[in-house]
């Protein structure tokens, strides 16, 4: 995600390379290439020129320290202005109702049903919410079905009145059956178009007005630029919505919405989606995003996905068992697993500080471990635990087991052999990295 954009902006700021302090001159040809670098990200072009100003009239304005060089001190300038740009700072979604009532609208494609199952899920993990999905769009044909799908895989219920084509009336009784069986949270999904049009303005107007949501979502497709902020705008002028929710930022984004839509419709972003699972949802931080579009990674994100998945007591027992050398395949497993619900392998790099332009064209593949997870799903639940029974016979059977050869069943044993005794040494399982730097962790 901005890739291009991080490259060009990167570019910009070597042509103060070598410069003894910002001037009027030296920064011109910066703020030219800068706002060049929006523009072809598809930034609404007001907004890119108001951000160049008030760029020059911030790096004017510094005395540049002795210790600082110039595009340095321009890097972090520009980083606060993006920053401000998006937002400023996080926003946080309404949930006050006696149950909450969020309404979720947007175009046809936008992602927006993905979008209600994520929120859902995202709400009753991290939020305590119990909630109750309704099924809103009467039109397209799969898309009660997808509800569904989601709901399922959630574990959230689904409201649906089959036969029924009005949403207003649906979403009405979704309310009322709330009330009833005791949900906190209600989720309505509502039906798109592939454009703007009167009708679906008129509907999703209606349905505002009959169940007077205490926050109202607008989802975009963050490819689509800036088609994105127009129609968010056009939204916004009919429905003045709460906040924008940002999906498919793991694809091949340019940025330009990200960068425009606060300013051109003054409504902060609060979601963005990275990927297709139900977890793949993160909340809008504008500081840790402009870190990510200036190539310096995003730590901070990456600390609380592990943290998400970090178990203290778990944590304790395996630092006890590394240091007993009792470390088992079972525990590489459970590693295996808990990195795997992080997100995708390329995002979490790229979360990395400088990690960003390395792996570009890297090609990461999400089922990195599929192999190795074959290999011990392959052996007996003995083995697992002691992997010291691994003699040949045993190995043969594994490899014919898990579609894989000897030779790979025989480097992942070693690997983790090898491993176990640093482990051993250090007495704690920091080096659990250095066996996940040699798997396969790409395509052949």
């Amino acid at each position: 995600m901005f890739d291009n954009l991080s490259e060009k902006l990167e570019r910009s700021f070597k042509l103060l390379k070598g410069q003894g302090k910002i001037t009027e001159i030296n920064v011109a040809e910066t703020l030219k290439d800068i706002r060049r670098a929006l523009l072809d990200a598809d930034v609404n072009f007001k907004t890119a020129k108001t951000f160049t100003e008030k760029v020059k009239e911030e790096a004017l304005g510094q005395d540049v320290l002795s210790a600082v060089k110039p595009e340095q001190m321009m890097v972090k300038i520009v980083h606060d202005e993006l920053t401000k740009l998006m937002g400023g700072a996080s926003t946080d979604i309404n949930l006050k109702g006696e149950p909450a009532i969020i309404l979720i609208a947007g175009l046809q494609g936008s992602g927006k049903t993905t979008f209600t199952g994520k929120l859902a899920s995202f709400l009753k993990t991290k939020r305590s919410k119990n909630p109750l999905l309704v099924a809103g769009d009467v039109y397209r044909p799969a898309a009660i079905n997808q509800l569904q799908v989601l709901g399922e895989q959630i574990s959230v219920p689904v409201f649906t009145q089959e036969g029924s084509k009005d949403p207003v009336q649906i979403a009405k009784d979704a309310i009322k059956e709330a009330k009833q069986k005791g949900f906190d949270l209600v989720i309505i999904d509502t039906a798109g178009r592939l454009a703007v049009d009167a009708e679906m303005m008129n509907e999703i107007s209606a349905i505002k007005n009959a169940v007077k949501p205490h926050e109202i979502l607008f989802v975009v497709d963050s490819m689509t630029g800036q088609d994105a902020v127009n129609t968010a705008k056009e939204f916004n002028d009919r429905l003045d919505f709460d906040g924008v929710v940002l999906t498919k930022l793991d694809g091949d984004t340019r940025g330009g919405a990200a960068l425009s839509i606060r300013s051109v419709v003054n409504k902060p972003i609060k979601f963005v989606g990275t990927g297709e699972k139900m977890d793949a949802l993160d909340v809008f931080h504008p500081s840790r995003m402009a870190d990510r579009i200036l190539g310096m990674g995003d730590i901070v994100s990456l600390v609380e996905r592990a943290q998400e998945q970090f178990d203290e007591g778990e944590a304790r027992k395996l630092q006890k068992k590394i240091a007993k050398n009792q470390f088992s395949f079972n525990d590489f497993l459970s590693q295996i697993q808990q990195i795997k619900k992080m997100g995708s392998l390329k995002d979490l790099a790229g979360m990395i500080p400088g990690m960003g332009k390395a792996i570009k064209d890297m090609d990461f593949d999400d089922d990195a471990f599929k192999e190795v997870e074959a290999i011990i799903f392959s052996m007996t639940p003995a083995e697992r635990e002691t992997p010291e029974l691994l003699n040949g016979s045993r190995r043969k059977r594994i490899a014919a087991g898990s579609g894989t050869s000897i030779q790979e069943v025989n480097r992942l044993i070693k690997q983790f052999e090898d491993t176990r005794k640093v482990m051993k040494m250090m007495g704690q399982g920091k080096n659990l990295s250095k066996l996940m730097a040699n798997m396969p962790m790409g395509r052949r």
